[in-house]
């Protein structure tokens, strides 16, 4: 058997950061998908129960506690799994239907769905031409107008003299 000071070094620097008493935090994905932003989150061995997710404002805060295993009369060889409280904020922009938020925690990934609004969803303009300037070919004496339109203005000039 070998002795590698690295790896008792990493051990011992592991096992004093381990019990510090602050909230940890928790790796999360975080995707768009159409209309609609899901978060993921993980948080293995947190009891579902113990997960708390509130919005308060423009802030998405997700908390959950993962409380240590304390089996009585255990000689423990090794226990680098964290325990403690997990906290995590986020911003929310402008846009999103806090109304509408749900979470689902499974096999300990979280999965928040954040639905954008209507009017924040991102839209396709479409781009129409006015009936006249469709009718307008461009070709003939450069007036701008066509025969039609022609027509119809010497049809309004004697419409105009029959009524006088």
């Amino acid at each position: 058997m070998t002795f590698d000071p690295f790896t008792e070094l990493d051990r011992l620097a592991g096992s004093l950061l381990a019990t510090r008493q602050g909230p940890r935090q928790m790796p999360v994905d975080l995707y768009r998908d159409g209309d609609r932003y899901v978060l993921s989150a993980d948080m293995p061995g947190v009891d579902p129960g113990s997960v708390d997710v509130d919005v308060d404002g423009q802030v998405l805060t997700v908390k959950a506690q993962r409380t240590a295993d304390a089996r009585t009369g255990a000689q423990w060889l090794a226990k680098e799994r964290p325990h403690g409280s997990y906290l995590r904020q986020f911003s929310l922009g402008e846009g999103v239907d806090a109304s509408g938020i749900s979470a689902h925690y499974d096999a300990g990934v979280l999965s928040i769905v954040i639905p954008v609004t209507q009017k924040a969803a991102p839209r396709r303009i479409e781009v129409t031409t006015s009936p006249a300037a469709a009718v307008e070919t461009g070709s003939g004496s450069g007036a701008g107008t066509t025969q039609a339109g022609s027509e119809s203005a010497r049809a309004d000039a004697d419409a105009a003299s029959t009524s006088a």
